[in-house]
Parts: structure tokens; sequence; C-alpha cells
């Protein structure tokens, strides 16, 4: 099995929807750091897993800042976007999302 891992730093806006109150239903930014995992049993014909360009392109074309509630269509929680992104990118198999230096939140494919 060959694995790969691309870390994104992007800056974004969001404000979450809640149902409790909180400061973070108004509008804030993050540095978001992104960990991208991807694994393939072959490589691919350019003898990769996927290309670190695509998933570069992916997450920081789509994300980098936007205000992320008018580019995704859910409420962008970290654990939202962490699921997102492992669905769009080619072989992803877990995605970390960190939106502050003690807050992270990881999807993983079952």
């Amino acid at each position: 099995m060959y694995y790969l891992t691309k870390r994104i730093e992007i800056s974004a806006a969001h404000r979450l929807t809640l149902d409790y109150p909180s400061k973070c239903t108004t509008m804030h930014g993050h540095n978001w750091i992104i960990d991208v995992h991807c694994r393939a049993k072959e490589l691919n014909a350019n003898n990769m897993v996927t290309d670190f360009t695509t998933i570069k392109e992916l997450v920081v074309d789509r994300l980098d800042h936007k205000v992320l509630n008018d580019v995704l269509p859910f409420n962008p929680t970290a654990e939202n976007i962490a699921r997102h992104l492992c669905e769009l990118i080619p072989n992803c198999y877990r995605v970390d999302v960190r939106e502050s230096e003690g807050n992270t939140a990881s999807y993983e494919k079952d």
C-alpha cells in the first residue's frame, strides 16, 4: 500500500449555525491547517497515489480566502469540512482539519 500526506494552510472565514449561544455564530476567521491523507494499492500512470497539485487545487482554489458559508452547501464545522474534502479528493481516506492550535477535527472513511 502506498500512502501520502499533503499539508495545506488556508485562511478562511465562517459562521456556525448552532442550537446554543456561542460567539462562533458570528463571522470569524481562522488560519486552517488541513492534512489530506491518501492511499492506493497501485500507483497511477504517473507513478503517484494522487498528484499533490490536484489536492492543492481541490482545497486551496475552493476554500482559501473565502467565506466558507458562501462556497460550501452545509454548516461549515471543521468536522463537516473534513468529511467533504475526504469525499472530494481522489484516493483520500482521511482528512484532519485544524482551525486553531488546540482544535482539530478528523474524518476517516471506513
